[in-house]
């Protein structure tokens, strides 16, 4: 019976994965509700959770692909691979609202570009602290800043090593988190208590996770608008990163 639901498994390999990060998301949300509360996201729990499992998985089987490398979850590899991933961002771009965007006005427009540019000299001065002189790590890197997804996309544009990319992932997610868990504790300070300031401030951050978990811890009244700018954050972190910020690095660089 056991042989039969493996090899069903591994014949199924991308069904199974699809069952897995299910379950992940699932045990994650509920973490996130008993433990937290809700302040810390479960998209970030289920991150923080997945790079746990592959570092586990490399070590137990000496791979290279983290959880890719067990037969039962090789269909992991390819539904955490470059296709779907950018398959994803195409179906978040596609369902975004212009006229939205275009309520949010001149302050929710320049927020998002400020945003990302800051998020990413941040990323890459760190970075540079750290001894990395190489302009497509330093990009990565400041592109992880802004968030987990455009490092990698970023570091998959360029062609930056597999490790510079698990790099960006961590800052993308250490980003998100404090902002979860930050956002509550600074709202009164900054002046966070009107859909103006969200609008803005979700520019400004970009994570669109954690600012809306910061955000509903906050006022749940405030979540639509402060993911309304931070929702755009991706793509056009996406698109400046690989592209006119990874010149700029290379010219000082």
């Amino acid at each position: 019976m056991s042989e039969a639901f493996s090899s069903t498994l591994t014949a199924n390999s991308l069904i199974a994965a699809f069952v897995f990060v299910g379950l992940v998301l699932a045990l994650s949300n509920w973490i996130s509700n008993k433990f937290t509360n809700g302040r810390i996201h479960g998209s970030a729990i289920a991150i923080s959770l997945g790079l746990v499992f592959a570092y586990v998985a490399g070590v137990f089987t000496g791979g290279t692909r983290g959880l890719a490398d067990i037969a039962l979850l090789s269909g992991v590899g390819l539904l955490g691979g470059a296709m779907f991933r950018d398959f994803a961002i195409v179906a978040t771009a596609y369902g975004a609202d212009l006229n939205t965007l275009k309520r949010a006005g001149w302050v929710g427009a320049s927020s998002v570009i400020i945003g990302v540019v800051l998020s990413f000299i941040v990323g890459a001065v760190i970075a540079v602290a750290f001894g990395y002189t190489d302009p497509i790590a330093v990009t990565t890197i400041g592109a992880g800043a802004s968030t987990y997804i455009v490092g990698p996309v970023t570091g998959t544009a360029l062609g930056a090593g597999s490790d510079v990319i698990a790099l960006s992932v961590a800052a993308g997610l250490t980003k998100s988190i404090l902002v979860m868990i930050g956002t509550p504790l600074v709202a009164r300070r900054i002046g966070l208590n009107n859909p103006s300031s969200a609008l803005v401030y979700g520019g400004l951050m970009g994570t669109t996770s954690g600012v809306a978990a910061g955000l509903a811890a906050t006022d749940p009244k405030l979540v639509p608008y402060g993911a309304m700018t931070a929702t755009f954050y991706t793509g056009v972190g996406c698109l400046l990163a690989p592209s006119v910020l990874y010149l700029l690095i290379e010219a000082i660089l």
